[in-house]
């Protein structure tokens, strides 16, 4: 069984940065995809950001230029930096592993930018 606990939420001003965790737990070996999505108040859950195993990565139009997706494999851990934090990127973040045998979310952390 695979866990994924996020963490590095919170309240940043406009302009600001964020890094965001993902600790994945359990047998996590042949994984396809990592992923970011976010989901704001009344809206539905997109993808924001997404690392494959091959290295390929994508990024929504939206965050392009300011969020990066890496991967620490020592760790077991995936992150998106955030920079140059706008209003709009205000959401639930949510890491998702997508493995051969199945798909895995975490439990999401939010983030607030407001001044």
């Amino acid at each position: 069984q695979v866990q994924l606990v996020e963490s590095g939420g919170g309240l940043v001003q406009p302009g600001g940065s964020l890094r965001l965790s993902c600790a994945a737990s359990g047998n996590s070996f042949g994984w396809n995809a990592m992923s970011w999505y976010r989901q704001a108040p009344g809206k539905e859950r997109l993808l924001v950001a997404q690392l494959t195993n091959g290295g390929n990565t994508y990024y929504a139009d939206s965050v392009k230029g300011r969020f990066t997706i890496s991967r620490d494999n020592g760790k077991n851990t995936f992150y998106l930096q955030m920079n140059s934090l706008k209003l709009e990127d205000t959401a639930v973040y949510y890491c998702r592993l997508d493995r051969l045998l199945g798909i895995h979310w975490g439990q999401g952390t939010h983030v607030t930018v407001s001044s």
